[in-house]
């Protein structure tokens, strides 16, 4: 193979996988792929318009809507372009500088959504336990700085990775197991020692837990409160807030725990299982997610269907008028 830096790489492209045993299909597979992306944009871009630029969604509960909506589009855009590259074009082939790349940026993103996902349960928390402090503890600003600091720490937690990986030597393997990069799977093909990339890793999957863990500490809390309420009627009306929330964090987080418990205890399994998973853990969060909170939230898809009704009414309108004249 030919040399890419006689230093650090001896290897010139990393090939990542499509769906095993499935090549001749992957013409065919890329169109449910290419809608999804199209819709998880769409709808995310959406979601995005309307916080901007309708007064009554400029809240808190809506801006950290808005700070998922950017990171789902950001895990879309991470990873469509190799996805697309094997599906639509059979080209599987990727440098690993760009390989590296889209790593970190899949790292970053998937960190910032889980983070963005544990702020929303400290939202939903308050509004429920506190409900009379709600807006004096939630201001704009403090919204914004939280949102700064958390990327921040997202942005801080995934650079060691491209530097780390690039110190280490690929020499023998270069075929990845998923259809993107993934630190944990470009760093198995190292020929190098990888101790500090494996610590550092799990360094990394462990702040992810502890999210997770302060999410469900959060809604112990709640429920806790809502319990107290003696009105069967209100509480279900209270519980009915956290929904959308619910669905947001079991869509994250249930491929990855799946992931991880078939890398753990099901090895021997088949490997289009835990590929399907993986594309599943980076296309569904980011197309369901618009889908969840424009049907739950009444605000939102009041203003959606506002605006369908109203282009379905100025089409209907011009359509009269153009033949208004044939008319007379």
């Amino acid at each position: 193979m030919s040399i890419l830096n006689t230093s650090e790489m001896e290897i010139s492209s990393f090939f990542l996988i499509g769906i095993p045993g499935m090549e001749t299909a992957h013409i065919w597979i890329s169109i449910p792929i290419c809608l999804m992306y199209l819709a998880a944009i769409v709808g995310n871009c959406t979601i995005l318009f309307f916080i901007r630029t309708e007064p009554s969604l400029h809240e808190p509960m809506y801006y950290f809507l808005s700070m998922l909506a950017l990171s789902d589009l950001g895990l879309s855009l991470s990873s469509l372009p190799t996805m697309l590259r094997i599906f639509l074009l059979n080209a599987p082939e990727i440098s690993p500088d760009a390989c590296i790349t889209q790593e970190f940026f899949i790292h970053s993103f998937s960190a910032m959504e889980s983070s963005v996902l544990l702020i929303m349960s400290f939202d939903r928390f308050i509004a429920i336990c506190n409900p009379l402090r709600y807006t004096s503890i939630l201001t704009s600003a403090r919204v914004t700085k939280l949102g700064l600091a958390f990327s921040l720490k997202n942005i801080l937690l995934s650079l060691p990775f491209p530097f780390t990986l690039k110190h280490l030597r690929y020499c023998k393997k270069n075929l990845l197991s998923h259809s993107y990069c993934l630190h944990q799977d470009v760093m198995k093909l190292a020929c190098s020692d990888n101790k500090v990339n494996v610590i550092y890793g799990l360094f990394v999957a462990l702040t992810g837990i502890l999210d997770l863990t302060f999410i469900f500490m959060s809604y112990m809390l709640i429920l806790k409160t809502v319990l107290s309420i003696a009105s069967q009627r209100e509480r279900l009306k209270v519980l009915n807030t956290c929904v959308s929330h619910i669905c947001a964090v079991l869509i994250f987080y249930v491929p990855i725990i799946s992931l991880a418990v078939i890398y753990r205890f099901a090895k021997h399994s088949s490997p289009i299982i835990r590929i399907l998973m993986a594309d599943v853990f980076l296309l569904v969060p980011p197309l369901m997610n618009p889908i969840v909170y424009c049907v739950k939230s009444q605000q939102i898809r009041s203003l959606v269907l506002g605006k369908l009704c109203q282009k379905h009414y100025f089409q209907r309108t011009s359509s009269v008028v153009q033949m208004w004249p044939l008319s007379l």
